[in-house]
């Protein structure tokens, strides 16, 4: 299937100078345009930007981003490289879901306290 650059910023909630952004940066591959110039995605464009935006939302970097794309690029002979990177932003998302988790704790605690004293 194909899709607009409208299309496809709608979806991931970015805008246009973003996506054309990630594709100079070289995090995704040459896009194709149509007969009137305009960019046309497909879904492998989707599926590599699904990657893009989950890794963009864990924190990571574009240089971090393009290092990983790099290592894609490249074949199976990079396949620890880019395990390895994952299982990094893994521990890094651990850590930050258990700081998320001690700052739940805190407001449920407060929320509890609130409740019984507007009882």
């Amino acid at each position: 299937m194909e899709y607009t650059i409208n299309q496809v910023c709608k979806k991931y909630n970015l805008n246009a100078s973003t996506l054309r952004y990630y594709e100079k940066e070289r995090l995704l591959p040459p896009i194709k345009k149509n007969t009137s110039n305009q960019r046309v995605y497909n879904d492998d464009d989707l599926k590599w930007l699904d990657m893009i935006m989950c890794m963009r939302n864990t924190g990571m970097t574009i240089a971090y981003i393009r290092n990983y794309i790099d290592l894609c690029k490249q074949g199976d002979k990079t396949l620890d490289q880019r395990y390895e990177i994952l299982k990094k932003q893994k521990e890094i998302l651990l850590l930050q879901q258990q700081e998320l988790n001690k700052h739940m704790e805190m407001i449920n605690y407060k929320i509890d306290f609130y409740e019984n004293k507007l009882k």
